[in-house]
């Protein structure tokens, strides 16, 4: 399995810690965040992992390097400026091949077991028609973005009146048709693409109510570090 780690973000909200650190750098029990989603990804399966990156870059490929320590190989796909994630996603599009791959936000820490994704991976392969899956958790109790569902027969559609609201918890598959309208090397934000998915029925959900934090504030990474001395993981 192929997946790429989102890692291009600045950090602002972590400021001052990101003027020097990169987010995805910054420790959660001892270790760099994303090593925590590196690991996980290895343990279910992926071999090869794409990561993107901006703001101090190179300090993140020197701290990680090849992904060798845990088993994988990795790429790197540098954006001299953000391209927001749709963008960094397509960027990065020729290091990702063309089978379905996973996605997942290099800022969040979560006990997800990728592994959940595997059947969503290989109806992607089967149906071109289906062009990803999302992963959505319930609200948090801080802004998350849109509030989203799921239909009936297994579809991510957005929350109406009457449906349980939820929300993308940064974790999802995609082919790489999902991002054949996406603009290369331009910025390119993610919901207007996931609208138009949801509404032509391509994009179907799943629902996750396990360990899961937006560490996006110096408040949430010390609530991260807080959680790994209580859980031991």
């Amino acid at each position: 399995m192929h997946a790429m780690i989102l890692a291009a973000g600045r950090g602002e909200r972590m400021r001052p810690l990101t003027d020097t650190c990169p987010k995805p750098l910054l420790e959660v029990g001892g270790k760099p965040l994303i090593a925590w989603h590196i690991e996980r990804l290895a343990a279910a399966g992926v071999t090869r992992l794409v990561i993107n990156h901006a703001w101090l870059g190179h300090l993140v490929e020197a701290r990680l390097g090849d992904g060798s320590q845990w088993g994988v190989h990795i790429q790197y796909s540098a954006e001299t400026s953000a391209l927001e994630t749709a963008g960094g996603i397509a960027h990065a599009l020729p290091l990702l091949g063309d089978a379905p791959f996973l996605v997942v936000n290099g800022d969040i820490f979560t006990d997800y077991d990728f592994r959940r994704l595997q059947p969503a991976l290989a109806a992607m392969a089967r149906n071109p028609q289906q062009t990803g899956h999302l992963v959505l958790m319930p609200k948090a109790d801080y802004p998350t973005g849109r509030d989203l569902a799921v239909d009936a027969q297994g579809f991510a559609k957005v929350s109406e009146p009457g449906d349980v609201p939820m929300t993308f918890a940064g974790i999802a598959a995609y082919s790489p048709a999902f991002f054949a309208d996406v603009p290369r090397n331009a910025p390119s934000p993610l919901l207007p693409h996931f609208l138009q998915a949801m509404h032509a029925k391509q994009m179907t959900a799943e629902v996750f109510s396990g360990q899961w934090l937006d560490v996006g504030t110096v408040e949430r990474l010390a609530a991260a570090n807080d959680l790994v001395r209580i859980t031991g993981q």
